[in-house]
């Protein structure tokens, strides 16, 4: 994506970076003192700026540096976010947790690093190498091992929670429709450049309709801070929890407040890194994924001794449309959809989806990728339009599978490579959430029960209006 800054204001050689959408307004203090007149610029070979007063003195200036609080806090952003500046989110962080364990050895102060890799990275990372989502699985848990990780779990097994909780909030919520006039239509809520957008630029009118169920990668922090913890007997703080994701705004995702323990002074996902990041990393270790034998993925059950890697049907953003779509369709009207339709509307990320019985449709779900389709669909809901009542909403055009974090293939074009993608991440063994051994055991023991306080605190969130706030800043110059 082309950046809207001005060529000197862009900020350079980012760690990470999310593609921009609008100048950031952050507000930066200048030092202003009687008696200066007006300075000029100076820029030096290695990029350094110096401010050069009328008397020749010089100044460096320092660059401005935006965390992903600030970027959480700014009413600014209008797409996925803005351009960051990421200090404590990237591999590099990950690598200093691992040196430092190895300090530490000797003294028993090592923290337990886990490290949770999500589907759609492992599709991405099966293209570059040639292999089997399954293979690469293995590799990559080899690998993480080798550098010092502790324990590799895949976020397929957490996206079980996340489509179990979405299903029966969606059913509870079209029952208590009369009653509640805005409980539908229910927008999904995982992907976290959408909520971004959601809740600075629609607040109040749009946060009703989003689903309270939390991401896959934020049930796999409940599980490692909590359930984990517990069975390692380990407090929070002393796990160290990295997920692989697709996507660069699952950085902003785990740095909400929401999701960062007071009490022990952690976050549920402490680091998050993306595909391309795994990939530098493999490069600066001198490791060939393809060479490294492959090591079983760990479980987070007893009951289940080592897992293969596993998918869920219904596309590669997690299939939420679906599995909801085909739960509501058996629990409202005792319906049972073996095969979901998809209808394409004006574009191939618009889709919809109807259960019809004797000419009277029941049921209308839609998928809408990217922002055009967002946008129309937040107008439709404005106007009293929106025609569904459950909505699949992803950020990037063709969802988390062409996620800005994925690998790129500087010898394919970028639809063809989707494509591989996609058909690599399907040949994955799939489940159904209700049947996957360990879940119901889980709901059980640790969370008490389907419907009790407990889950409702860890598998579901909140999410809150940022208040619009006017700089003089945000001027265009």
């Amino acid at each position: 994506m082309a950046s809207p800054f001005s060529g000197v204001l862009q900020l350079t050689d980012l760690d990470d970076f999310i593609g921009p959408s609008q100048d950031c307004i952050k507000p930066m203090k200048v030092d202003k003192r009687p008696g200066r007149g007006v300075a000029k610029i100076h820029i030096e070979d290695d990029g350094s700026y110096f401010q050069v007063s009328q008397d020749g003195g010089t100044q460096k200036l320092e660059k401005a540096k935006i965390s992903l609080d600030d970027c959480l806090a700014c009413s600014g952003c209008v797409t996925s976010a803005e351009t960051v500046l990421i200090t404590q989110q990237s591999h590099e962080e990950l690598r200093k947790i691992l040196d430092a364990n190895k300090q530490t050895a000797a003294l028993g102060q090592q923290r337990l690093v886990v490290v949770s890799v999500s589907p759609q990275s492992r599709a991405s990372l099966a293209a570059r190498f040639q292999l089997h989502p399954a293979d690469i699985a293995g590799k990559l848990t080899a690998f993480f091992k080798k550098i010092g990780v502790h324990y590799v779990f895949d976020t397929a097994f957490s996206r079980n929670f996340s489509l179990l909780e979405s299903q029966r909030e969606f059913v509870r919520r079209f029952r208590g429709q009369a009653d509640h006039r805005q409980a539908l239509p229910v927008l999904t809520s995982v992907c976290p450049g959408w909520i971004c957008y959601a809740e600075k630029t629609h607040g109040s009118f749009i946060i009703p309709h989003l689903s309270t169920a939390r991401s896959p990668q934020q049930v796999m922090g409940s599980l490692v801070k909590d359930f984990f913890a517990q069975q390692q007997q380990l407090t929070p703080d002393k796990i160290y929890h990295v997920t692989v994701m697709p996507c660069y705004d699952k950085k902003l995702e785990a740095s909400r407040p929401d999701f960062f323990s007071q009490e022990h002074q952690t976050r549920d996902v402490d680091c998050v890194v993306t595909t391309g990041e795994v990939l530098r990393l493999l490069e600066e270790e001198g490791v060939l994924l393809s060479e490294l034998e492959a090591a079983p993925l760990d479980s987070l059950c007893s009951s289940v001794s080592s897992q293969e890697p596993t998918s869920h049907h219904g596309g590669g953003s997690g299939g939420y449309l679906e599995h909801v779509f085909q739960h509501a369709a058996r629990e409202l009207f005792g319906i049972h959809v073996d095969e979901v339709t998809y209808k394409p509307q004006r574009n191939k990320d618009l889709q919809e989806v109807t259960l019809e019985q004797e000419g009277r449709i029941l049921l209308r779900f839609a998928a809408a990728y990217g922002f055009r389709n967002i946008q129309n669909l937040v107008q439709k809901l404005r106007r009293g339009r929106c025609p569904y009542h459950y909505v699949e909403v992803m950020a990037c055009p063709a969802g988390c599978l062409n996620g800005g974090g994925q690998l790129k293939a500087p010898d394919m074009p970028n639809k063809e490579l989707l494509q591989h993608v996609e058909r690599l991440y399907n040949m994955v063994r799939t489940e159904v959430p209700e049947d996957v051994p360990g879940v119901q055991e889980l709901y059980e023991h640790w969370l008490q029960g389907e419907s009790s306080e407990r889950a409702a605190r860890l598998l579901h969130t909140h999410y809150h209006v940022v208040e619009k706030t006017s700089s003089g800043l945000s001027i265009r110059w």
